[in-house]
């Protein structure tokens, strides 16, 4: 190698870790620091805590699934895509599933499996993992006079909780700033922009959104499968997602709302938000409305509170039924031609109103961070400063749920794992 010095690694998430092992196995000497006791964190609860680690189709699959510039993402999938992290994984004890929508996970089905892959691949290369060490700055080497400009700037180290640490390449991988808890408090950002780095403001992705009608907190912890929803303000709609959705104490969560959460982020003005559910959308209208005769038939002794158990969940009869303004202990051979439509419309447009998104500290992954622009996509150099890189969530680039944000996490670090270590040799 041209330098003793090591490349250092700040971060040992997805990112971090990916960019550890790469320049460690490349022959380069690499000290990984994390400031928590304890390495990937935000990997340990992603996915449920069985960490969605990426998807199985191809490219053009994959971009479609990042808002902005998602291009950016093509010369890292290039060096480093799903084949080959899932090879890598299996190679470390970690065997993989495919599930709907290509979402992969271990077949385990435990995150904490995927960190312990990882580990073994920086362990096994060499890696000298420092946990609760803290970078406190990243220093430069000093502007050098160069004509009537100036030379490049050039990384110098870091400064840490035990002092300064020489290197000639760094690598930024600390995320963004959704689950703070995990580690993930903005330190890449802040760093970014004191080194000259342009950063878009952090805003929550894939986050839930509190809804005004008290009665969801009636249905909290309720999941429902193969629904329809739909985001409206006014009459323009603004989203539709198929899929599965959840009830929370303060609104509504899940996968196809986390989806749409992204189009309420970017709404400044929020009034007239609206989201429409269809509880059958594999039925039309007169599929359902035969369905719900058959059902009102077989229960016309009941009362209608307790004729719509094949139909619905339990829990959710009753919000259907106040939809629908029928008294439920009204019985069922008593309900008219116009009380049964208006119960069918209910099942076909069950309505709330969104007050906003959620918190950033609770968003799965952070929109903003280290504009794109300044960042070289074929290294993950930054184009300002020599010697700096950066990977994974502090970019800004965001994807949708399904694997794709830990795949770009993992790709962009592999790539400047990758870079750097070629540059030191």
């Amino acid at each position: 190698m041209s330098s003793l010095l090591p490349v250092v690694v700040i971060g040992a998430g997805a990112a971090g870790l990916m960019a550890a092992g790469r320049a460690a196995q490349l022959g380069a000497k690499v000290i990984l620091l994390e400031k928590n006791k304890a390495v990937g964190r935000k990997l340990l609860i992603s996915g449920k805590g069985r960490c969605n680690v990426t998807n199985n189709g191809d490219i053009e699959i994959f971009m479609p699934n990042y808002h902005g510039e998602g291009r950016f993402l093509y010369s890292a999938f290039h060096h480093f895509f799903h084949d080959d992290l899932i090879n890598l994984l299996n190679q470390f004890g970690v065997e993989t599933k495919v599930e709907r929508g290509g979402r992969v996970f271990p077949v385990s089905d435990k995150a904490a499996d995927v960190v312990q892959g990882l580990l073994k691949y920086v362990r096994k290369h060499g890696v000298e993992l420092r946990t609760e060490e803290e970078v406190l700055e990243i220093c430069l080497e000093q502007d050098e006079a160069k004509g009537k400009g100036q030379v490049k700037r050039q990384i110098k180290g870091v400064k840490t909780t035990r002092g300064l640490l020489e290197s000639q390449a760094v690598i930024v991988a600390t995320g963004g700033k959704s689950y703070p808890a995990t580690g993930s408090t903005g330190d890449g950002f802040k760093w970014a922009a004191a080194l000259g780095h342009t950063v878009i403001t952090p805003r929550p992705a894939l986050v839930p959104l509190n809804i005004k009608e008290d009665w969801v907190k009636q249905l909290q912890g309720l999941a429902l499968k193969n629904i329809e929803v739909t985001l409206t303000q006014g009459k323009k709609v603004l989203g539709k997602e198929f899929g599965e959705m959840l009830f929370t104490h303060f609104g509504v969560s899940g996968p196809v709302i986390l989806t749409l959460s992204g189009l309420v982020v970017e709404k400044e003005a929020r009034q007239g938000l609206q989201l429409h559910f269809n509880l059958k959308p594999a039925l039309d209208e007169e599929t359902l409305d035969k369905r719900l005769q058959r059902d009102l038939q077989k229960y016309q002794r009941k009362q209608l509170q307790n004729a719509l158990d094949e139909l619905l969940p339990q829990r959710l009869i009753p919000v259907v039924i106040s939809a629908s303004d029928i008294p439920p202990d009204k019985f069922v051979h008593q309900i008219t031609k116009e009380e049964r439509n208006s119960l069918l419309q209910i099942l076909r447009d069950l309505r709330m109103t969104v007050l906003g998104p959620r918190s950033l500290a609770e968003a799965i992954v952070t929109a903003g961070g280290v504009s794109l622009r300044e960042v070289n996509p074929g290294t993950m150099e930054s184009k300002l400063i020599q010697g700096l890189y950066f990977a994974g969530e502090v970019l800004d680039i965001d994807g949708l749920t399904g694997g794709y944000n830990l795949q770009a996490a993992f790709s962009t670090g592999y790539l400047a794992g990758e870079k750097t270590a070629l540059r030191l040799l």
